[in-house]
């Protein structure tokens, strides 16, 4: 037991003689100025540091420092761009007796985050080059009697309870979040040391939390910063978030080079919910105008699953009038320049499905221009280019489509659950317009275009039945009904369109099959969705088909045909009173011709 006190008196006295030396003889505070000049050096920015160093010996020994700020540019609305309400700094004894300050941990507690973005474009980083000012300090610059910082080397660093505001006067933004924890491994300048972070967002309409590790390395020369291996997974939750949650989870390598204000990201690994891909972007942040150049390959997209079908019919139904009259903005398309490339594997929207997706876009100064668009399309070939002009308040478009080998059938089915037609489709169109306002889309567009459809059929009509039973009613029989599928087959159907004023108008319907053939013009109104076409119908040989026999009695008359009705339910009607007229002038003709063939014979035996 004497052996055990005489220990812990001995271990009191040397902790009391520590405690001495480091208060009487080490005075932190002799690297105050030392600190400030460094920071001022590095960064141009002024280090101010209100209260006196002091030491900590519980639980470990370290510096306390309160009540430090880190200044902002000239200009702008905050004044410090850092405040940290307390740091402590743990040291290694056995360095101090060289007068050698290596810290082993950083602690900082309250930390406050103020990232602006001016008008004109500058933002809280500008000037972290130091440029601000070039004198170094000297031996000659430090006080008689004062201590000259030797060596400096951070063993971990964790920063607690911080508050980054971000406020973008370009936009009219301001987000505000909050960092729970941010912890920094052993770190040296040119070498990588390990990093960890949580933070939470409470905005007005959704909860961000996400998490993340990786590898930082800030260069010795402080002007780049690499995170290697960076692993992010993030939640968003809220009502306007697609199922009222998103998760995303990336690997990335990242590198800023400061003195070229270029941003550099290589995505190895992204998944939005279960959208799958990979890419890489640079963003040079230089200029008033960030240019960002990017390339993404992702995989299959469903974007059904992002709006189910009983939200969507919703808030269709739910949604205000005004709300669909009001055009969108599109001030956020003069904030940046891109060119971006990207490959799809697929694509499944509104039930439909489009594959090997190949776009090609660019924005600049507001002007969005499509180049290129390509994709597989229902055994098919789609290929678009499109320009939208945001620089107006009302925007404007023009777009140039076409469509190769499609089968029109699948493609309404999938797309509007329309069975109206089928057949290989070939289709191109080419417009222009203004407004993004749905009912002034219809309203405005102008184009025109051509289409081919061949080896099809029109489905709800069976137009040589209808014929046929108009021709048994003709010789009497009235109780004459086909009862054969409505279906009208054809070899090929033509046609050219122009738009305007929302009405397609189509002069030169044609529509050609071994039975008949049917001509004429029409129009579609997008905005009612009616339909209205005169057409003219007649019989090409025999209405049974090959092996029919002899000619038609019909052949030759052209028979009126109607189609009204709308776009999902549309109507078709034969006139047979016309067609009652023209075979009974048809007869009267032969009867005509046959008595003037008598009377020509009876003349001749004169």
């Amino acid at each position: 037991m004497k052996i055990l006190k005489w220990f812990f008196i001995v271990f009191l006295l040397l902790f009391t003689s520590l405690i001495a030396y480091l208060t009487l003889i080490f005075d932190p505070n002799d690297f105050k100025p030392e600190l400030v000049d460094a920071v001022k050096e590095k960064t141009g920015r002024d280090l101010v540091i209100e209260n006196d160093l002091s030491w900590t010996f519980f639980p470990s020994i370290g510096i306390e420092l309160s009540q430090i700020s880190l200044s902002n540019p000239a200009g702008f609305d905050a004044a410090s761009m850092l405040k940290v309400n307390n740091v402590v700094a743990e040291v290694a004894l056995m360095p101090l007796f060289s007068k050698e300050v290596e810290i082993a941990q950083l602690n900082l507690d309250g930390l406050t985050v103020n990232l602006e973005t001016r008008k004109d474009g500058q933002t809280s980083f500008d000037g972290l080059d130091g440029g601000a000012t070039q004198t170094k300090a000297t031996d000659t610059d430090t006080k008689a009697g004062g201590a000259q910082l030797a060596s400096l080397d951070i063993g971990g660093i964790a920063i607690t309870n911080t508050t980054i505001t971000m406020t973008d006067a370009v936009a009219g933004t301001e987000q505000v979040f909050t960092m729970d924890k941010l912890t920094l491994g052993e770190f040296s300048l040119g070498k990588f040391a390990p990093l960890a972070y949580e933070l939470t967002a409470e905005l007005p309409d959704m909860t961000l939390t996400s998490q993340g590790e990786g590898m930082i390395k800030i260069a010795s020369s402080m002007q780049a910063v690499e995170l290697k291996d960076l692993k992010i997974e993030s939640s968003v939750i809220g009502e306007g978030i697609p199922n009222q949650k998103l998760d995303t989870q990336l690997l990335a390598q990242i590198q800023v080079l400061l003195d070229k204000k270029l941003l550099e990201v290589s995505l190895d690994e992204l998944a939005v919910a279960d959208i799958k891909g990979s890419g890489e972007v640079k963003v040079a942040y230089g200029s008033k105008v960030p240019n960002i150049h990017g390339q993404l390959d992702l995989g299959d997209i469903n974007l059904d699953t992002f709006m189910p079908a009983d939200k969507a019919t919703e808030d269709k139904s739910n949604s205000p009038q005004a709300s669909s009259n009001k055009e969108p903005d599109l001030s956020a398309l003069k904030l940046v320049n891109f060119d971006l490339a990207m490959t799809v594997k697929s694509i499944k929207a509104a039930n439909m499905l489009t594959s090997n997706w190949v776009m090609k876009t660019k924005l600049n100064n507001g002007v969005l221009n499509m180049s290129q668009l390509t994709a597989d399309l229902y055994q098919g070939k789609l290929s678009a280019s499109a320009q939208l002009d945001g620089r107006q308040k009302i925007a404007s478009y023009s777009f140039d489509k076409s469509v190769k080998g499609v089968q029109i059938l699948d493609l309404m089915k999938d797309a509007a659950e329309i069975d109206l037609i089928a057949g290989t489709a070939n289709f191109n169109v080419k417009g222009k317009g203004r407004s993004l306002v749905v009912d002034n889309i219809k309203k405005n567009l102008a184009a025109n275009g051509k289409f081919e459809i061949a080896d099809g059929a029109l489905y709800g009509v069976n137009i040589p039945q209808m014929i046929r039973d108009a021709k048994a009613k003709l010789s009497g029989d009235l109780s004459s009904s086909g009862t054969a599928e409505q279906k009208t087959d054809f070899t090929s159907l033509t046609g050219s369109f122009n738009v305007a004023k929302g009405v397609v108008s189509n002069p030169d319907l044609l529509m050609a099959s071994p039975l008949i053939r049917l001509a004429g013009t029409g129009t579609a109104n997008i905005v009612s969705e009616a339909l209205d076409y005169s057409l003219t119908t007649s019989v090409v040989g025999s209405l049974e088909g090959q092996g029919g026999g002899e000619r038609d009695a019909l052949h030759g008359i052209e028979i009126p045909f109607a189609i009204t009705g709308t776009f999902s339910e549309p109507k078709f009607a034969l006139d047979t009173e016309a067609l009652f007229d023209a075979k009974l002038k048809q007869e009267t003709d032969k009867v005509k011709d046959k008595v003037k063939d008598s009377i020509l014979k009876k003349l001749g035996g004169f």
